[in-house]
């Protein structure tokens, strides 16, 4: 059955844009269609005439199009302007999006002789960002939850309206699908390019989406880089950001900077009486760059910039393909951006046929020591050695080697005694001597230990002791080197029954001229955790591309680093408010491997005069193990300082990783993150609190407990005197009777915290 029906309508330029909306509906509110189908934009016309054909699905063809989330708050409207694909966003009907373009530039498409032809003479016209007409639009939604492996919740709920635009480029023969779906949290949005006659390889000069926002927006951002992530991140409007760029990055080991570009995920506050927060990144990376966001200060606008491989290409494409998600998460309030799992629903499930094996896992390592320069990854004082050729056995030890049988022992002695899964140990394979900065592609292979480093015997000391070590994999950026050499490392992992893995990538990608974010290097990644995968290991990857959602699709891969992690206290330092902004930002994307629980925080007790500390409290250490969620988390100062807090060192050991629910209690990015988490299975809780380097008081309000029962709080806050320079390991330990009607006042110092375990009595 097939309705038609024409509208002729006078359009006022002033015109109640509701009205005209009501119209729409009317007309097709007997049409099985959740959602509004029709949308005029009223603003730049004064007449129009609408002529719609609708089937009774409520698919009719125009050149704009219009989607509103479940609960109707947000609208995306979709429209071709003289051949060239537009999208806008609103939220409670009022701009989050204006008009903004979509579309890719080409470097080449069709066949490709040499991969040196890099420029097409005879491109103009071929570009996927122009020259379309709409030929088809497609409706779906989906209303459904599904369980992570592991998470923060014990389900998420995935709930969207679904529309997709195929667009035809006549002049080429070619079509694309632009696919848009909008949650009850925001918009996610990508190309989809089927297998076609005239599309089935082509090359990506360029991705051109646009974000054009309607105002000048507080920014939580760092410099755009195709190598690191590992900068502080500025707070500034979006209009200050040229001017403080230069000075918003330092050294790295590898980087590659984008002049006035920002990194993802992106956290803005639109400030004011309609108070907005706005997070953008990408969802679902896989065989496609990583972006970032060229700025156009004056008119707050910005444009996705991928990270192109050593010849400058953005991408090479074999269809059907699709692109990543772009993504955007909105609500009036900053813990709804915390809470939102979008990015996470974009990902595909995993088709892992056997996940038993992914656990959370909670360790220490011989690492710490080795950050601040007590110790020493190297064995020996050799600064030129070749894998496979030299005798380490006659080699001078340099005295400061960590990973050796005696020191871990210790370290097993007392992660297991205090109930620890796993001990990380670095410096235990052959190779430390001159592993960075020499670009060397054989640079380790992943099996061979340093001759004071007897594997067998600690692997049988550590399992006699109920725990397990954890493998290190440092690449020194040759991918090529470490892929040669996976499988063999992986067979040692499982003959010795190691259950995970850090990887590294300090340093410049080898193959040369690739970089840590291009296409070929995140395609490695993935490629690291489906072999670990077969061979049943976890993967915790550092200097990596950041997660963006993947652990969904590939759960295997547990955590990253992927940001500036603790190791930075010891380097150039984090600032106060670094971990009441990083859950805004990183941690949008999937779980950290941020390696808290530092208990001495001034390194002058190592290293008289020296004036480098980590700047938080002891009490926000503790805090950190809830505020920023992963499944893996570590005790990463060493056992000689824990013994000293036992007492502290307490809610560490009970703090759980996996958890049924998880309540964001209040939260302000770059000011205090408070939260409230349950345990998967179990009727206890585990609170935490942080605040930047202001003092700050809160009440925590208990109302997420179930009704009628009590529990037992214990408390690990600030001491009185208490201060993240003066005084960082005053800390105080009580016990409250608490209730689901329970108010808790809470002191916080400068950089300060608390933490909460909460049992059921």
């Amino acid at each position: 059955m097939v309705l038609a029906f024409s509208l002729n309508l006078l359009i006022v330029k002033n015109h109640n844009e509701i009205a005209i909306n009501k119209l729409c509906n009317d007309a097709i509110i007997k049409l099985a269609n959740p959602y509004e189908l029709c949308k005029i934009n009223y603003q730049s016309m004064k007449k129009l005439k609408i002529s719609a054909l609708f089937l009774l699905m409520g698919s009719f063809v125009l050149n704009a199009q219009s989607l509103k989330s479940p609960d109707g708050k947000f609208e995306m409207n979709f429209q071709l302007k003289a051949g060239i694909p537009h999208y806008d966003l609103r939220y409670q009907g009022k701009p989050v999006v204006e008009n903004s373009k979509l579309g890719l530039r080409l470097l080449r498409d069709g066949n490709i002789q040499f991969a040196s032809e890099i420029e097409n003479k005879d491109q103009k016209g071929k570009d996927l960002d122009n020259g379309f007409t709409k030929t088809a639009e497609k409706y779906d939604a989906k209303n459904e939850s599904w369980e992570p492996i592991m998470g923060e919740k014990k389900s998420y709920l995935n709930h969207y309206n679904e529309l997709a635009v195929t667009l035809n480029q006549e002049q080429n023969d070619r079509y694309i699908i632009i696919k848009f779906r909008l949650f009850n949290d925001g918009l996610g949005f990508r190309y989809e390019f089927p297998e076609q006659k005239n599309l089935n390889y082509f090359i990506i000069k360029e991705e051109d989406t646009e974000i054009d926002l309607p105002t000048d927006m507080k920014a939580w951002w760092i410099a755009g880089d195709y190598d690191s992530q590992e900068y502080q991140t500025q707070t500034t409007n979006l209009s200050q950001i040229p001017a403080k760029w230069p000075t918003s990055y330092d050294g790295n080991a590898s980087q590659t900077l984008i002049k006035n570009a920002v990194q993802t995920p992106l956290m803005l506050k639109k400030e004011g009486k309609d108070q907005l927060y706005i997070n953008i990144s990408e969802a679902a990376v896989i065989n496609y760059p990583a972006s970032h966001l060229e700025l156009d200060a004056t008119h707050f606008k910005f444009k996705t910039h991928l990270t192109p491989d050593a010849q400058g290409a953005k991408g090479y494409i074999q269809t059907p393909a699709v692109s990543p998600w772009r993504t955007i998460i909105v609500s009036p309030k900053a813990e709804e951006v915390l809470a939102s799992k979008m990015i996470f629903n974009l990902n595909e499930p995993t088709r892992y046929k056997d996940t038993s094996y992914i656990k959370p896992t909670k360790y220490m390592g011989v690492w710490w020591e080795m950050i601040i320069g007590k110790s020493q990854w190297a064995y020996s004082t050799a600064n030129n050695v070749h894998i496979g050729k030299t005798d380490f056995t006659k080699l001078t030890p340099n005295g400061k080697h960590a990973a050796n049988n005696t020191k871990v022992k210790e370290y097993i002695d007392f992660a297991s005694a205090n109930g620890f899964d796993a001990l990380l140990i670095e410096g235990w394979n052959t190779g430390w001597e001159d592993w960075f900065g020499h670009s060397k592609e054989f640079v380790f292979d992943f099996i061979t230990p340093y001759p004071d480093f007897d594997i067998k015997m600690l692997n049988d000391y550590a399992h006699s002791k109920n725990m397990k070590l954890m493998m290190h994999h440092e690449t020194s950026g040759s991918a090529t080197n470490y892929e040669r050499w996976a499988d063999e490392a992986f067979k040692l992992m499982n003959k010795y029954d190691y259950p995970s893995v850090k990887t590294g990538y300090v340093g410049n990608i080898i193959p040369r001229g690739e970089h840590h974010y291009s296409q070929w290097t995140i395609n490695h990644y993935l490629r690291i955790a489906e072999k670990a995968n077969k061979y049943k290991i976890m993967v915790n990857s550092h200097e990596s591309v950041r997660p963006t959602g993947l652990s969904r699709t590939y759960p295997n891969w547990i955590a990253a680093e992927a940001a500036r992690g603790t190791e930075f206290e010891a380097f150039g330092g984090n600032n106060p408010d670094h971990q009441t902004i990083l859950p805004f930002t990183r941690f949008i994307g999937g779980p950290m491997d941020y390696t808290p629980g530092i208990f001495q925080t001034k390194l002058d007790y190592y290293f008289p005069g020296d004036t480098r500390f980590v700047k938080t409290t002891l009490a926000k250490q503790l805090a950190l193990y809830v505020v920023m969620y992963s499944p893996l988390q570590m005790a990463a100062d060493l056992p000689e300082n824990y013994a000293k807090h036992m007492d502290a060192f307490q809610f560490i050991k009970d703090v759980a990783l996996d958890w049924d629910d998880t309540v964001i209690l209040a939260a302000e990015p770059g000011d205090y993150i408070h939260t409230a988490r349950k345990t998967k299975g179990k009727d206890e809780w585990f609170v935490g609190g942080i605040t930047d380097e202001n003092a700050r008081n809160y009440t925590v309000d208990f109302s997420f407990l179930p009704k009628g029962k009590k529990y037992e709080a214990t408390i690990y806050a600030d001491g009185d005197d208490a201060d993240y320079i003066n005084n960082p390991q005053s800390y105080k330990i009580y016990k409250k009777t608490v209730t689901n009607k329970s108010k808790l006042p809470m002191k916080l110092v400068r950089s300060g915290g608390y933490a909460i375990s909460v049992t059921a009595l």
